[in-house]
């Protein structure tokens, strides 16, 4: 994703971590005060939203229990154990029971979440699952960073409805609508309805004739996935399924016209409707600028 859209795979000061609408996010380090409101210690543990929310749905291990294995696990990434798997073994040693395995190492949370959602730990950015201390930073109030992030979406998602921004955040429109009256958004009207946007001080730049969306990729869920401006509905499906993955997309001339897979210089692209010999000769190109390509296959 970074590759396609800025030519770089730099991922210099750049984390990963469960952010916006609970998902796994990638982003510079400095963000992090937007995201998390404590830069704690594995004392706060129990205070996690992980925790809280298996206090609601179950029998989590006891909180000493539990602390004690944040402790535990928090010190052995200091140390350089940093796999999640080599961090499971450890924690089996100590004597941490089957129930406490499935709570501790829960492939949703567990003490991996809480301690991220503590600002004790983060991601590396890699493909193995392995994690390193989060670097100190002074956390914000939740409203000053819930306003800036949305004076960012406002600013470089925009023009956008309420219901995209409400969407974007898995925040309720009335939420939205107090961020609105603190921004300095200006509003217009389209089709019957109102989008809301920030002037940008960015270049206006046209967007490129194909480009190759990343899976998950930001243009997609940065609105609604039903008004998405992008995305013709007949295609809707064909990028968002119904297990909850967002295949990557080929954008092209503005419009997802099909979705593509590469693997080893084999790339597959599937179509969503007829396109003449030069517009598919337009996503070879931009396809052949991002990868050495072998082998092709129109599906």
């Amino acid at each position: 994703a970074l590759r396609i859209r800025s030519g770089s795979s730099c991922t210099d000061e750049l984390v990963k971590s469960w952010t916006l609408r609970g998902t796994m996010h990638l982003f510079p380090e400095a963000d992090l005060p937007l995201y998390f409101r404590c830069c704690g210690t594995p004392e706060n543990a129990t205070d996690s939203p992980w925790y809280s929310w298996c206090v609601k749905k179950g029998a989590p291990p006891a909180p000493e229990r539990e602390r004690f294995f944040a402790r535990l696990v928090a010190s052995a990434i200091a140390n350089g154990t940093d796999s999640r798997e080599e961090l499971r073994l450890l924690c089996r040693e100590q004597g941490m029971t089957e129930a406490e395995e499935a709570h501790l190492f829960h492939p949703w949370g567990g003490v991996i979440a809480e301690l991220a959602q503590m600002g004790v730990i983060v991601f590396k950015v890699q493909e193995e699952k392995a994690y390193r201390l989060c670097p100190p930073f002074a956390p914000m109030s939740a409203h000053a960073a819930e306003l800036e992030l949305a004076r960012r979406y406002f600013t470089h998602y925009g023009p956008a409805t309420l219901r995209d921004a409400a969407y974007f955040f898995h925040a309720t429109q009335s939420h939205v609508k107090q961020w609105l009256k603190e921004l300095p958004v200006q509003s217009l009207t389209l089709d019957g309805m109102t989008y809301f946007h920030i002037s940008c001080p960015l270049p206006a730049a046209d967007i490129p004739r194909c480009l190759l969306l990343a899976g998950f990729d930001q243009l997609m869920l940065g609105c609604r996935k039903e008004d998405n401006p992008f995305l013709p509905q007949e295609y809707l499906r064909g990028i968002f399924n119904l297990a909850g993955i967002v295949a990557p997309g080929i954008l092209l001339d503005g419009r997802i016209v099909g979705k593509w897979k590469q693997k080893d210089g084999r790339l597959s692209l599937t179509l969503f409707e007829s396109l003449s010999a030069d517009r598919k000769r337009d996503i070879l190109t931009k396809a052949e600028s991002l990868w050495p390509i072998r082998r092709v296959e129109w599906l």
